[in-house]
């Protein structure tokens, strides 16, 4: 009988790919928020421009610029869904070649 209970409780890899390991509870996030780093290349005669865009999103402040159309930008925001959210803005703005997330964590209260 402990045998038996012990191989349920065990995880095996194809329970974890199909899913029968998941339980019915609901993930809850840790108090905090979500930070990231994005850099985002955009038009260098644009700039300014794109800088003040970028600036009046919420949550946004630019922590560098390079005059050849590169700009860090610091994010913060509530949950993992939202930054998202926020690097595909950022990635539609017009100007903007790319932009990529290169740092991301999450702090807790």
């Amino acid at each position: 009988m402990a045998q038996a209970t012990r191989n349920r409780n065990t995880l095996d890899r194809r329970a974890l790919i199909t899913g029968r390991v998941l339980s019915t509870e609901r993930v809850i996030s840790p108090p905090g928020a979500e930070i990231a780093s994005i850099i985002v290349q955009a038009r260098p005669e644009r700039l300014a421009e794109l800088e003040a865009e970028i600036a009046a999103l919420p949550g946004c402040e630019i922590y560098a610029r390079d005059a050849r159309g590169k700009l860090v930008v610091v994010t913060e925001a509530p949950d993992a869904g939202s930054l998202g959210t926020m690097l595909n803005t950022i990635q539609s703005l017009q100007h903007v070649y790319s932009a990529a997330l290169v740092f991301h964590a999450i702090e807790t209260a």
